[in-house]
């Protein structure tokens, strides 16, 4: 849907939200744990391609989070970032934390 220099936004396919966006670095790293191995300026550049990708969306209000490790939920272990705005589906961010346990 997105896409610029390193980076890509596409759609949840099981999004959480009236918008849910997972926005990716094209260079793999397992987790946000391993951020540091970005470059100062490609780091910042990931946040803004971040905060770019929810305005492009027409978001003003939204949420952004980073599931680390198995433990918090990550299931995909390739470094991403969900953006989320509008109604959250409560239902179904139950069920998945319940799934957890």
């Amino acid at each position: 849907m997105h896409c610029a220099d390193g980076f890509v936004a596409i759609r949840d396919i099981a999004p959480l939200a009236e918008t849910h966006l997972l926005v990716l670095p094209e260079r793999h790293v397992d987790t946000f744990r391993d951020v540091g191995a970005f470059p100062d300026d490609e780091a910042a550049a990931m946040l803004r391609f971040v905060a770019e990708t929810a305005a492009r969306e027409g978001l003003e209000d939204y949420r952004v989070l980073v599931n680390v490790g198995a433990g918090a939920g990550q299931t995909v272990f390739h470094l991403h970032w969900h953006v989320l705005g509008g109604r959250l589906d409560r239902a179904r961010i139950a069920s998945a934390l319940l799934e957890e346990q």
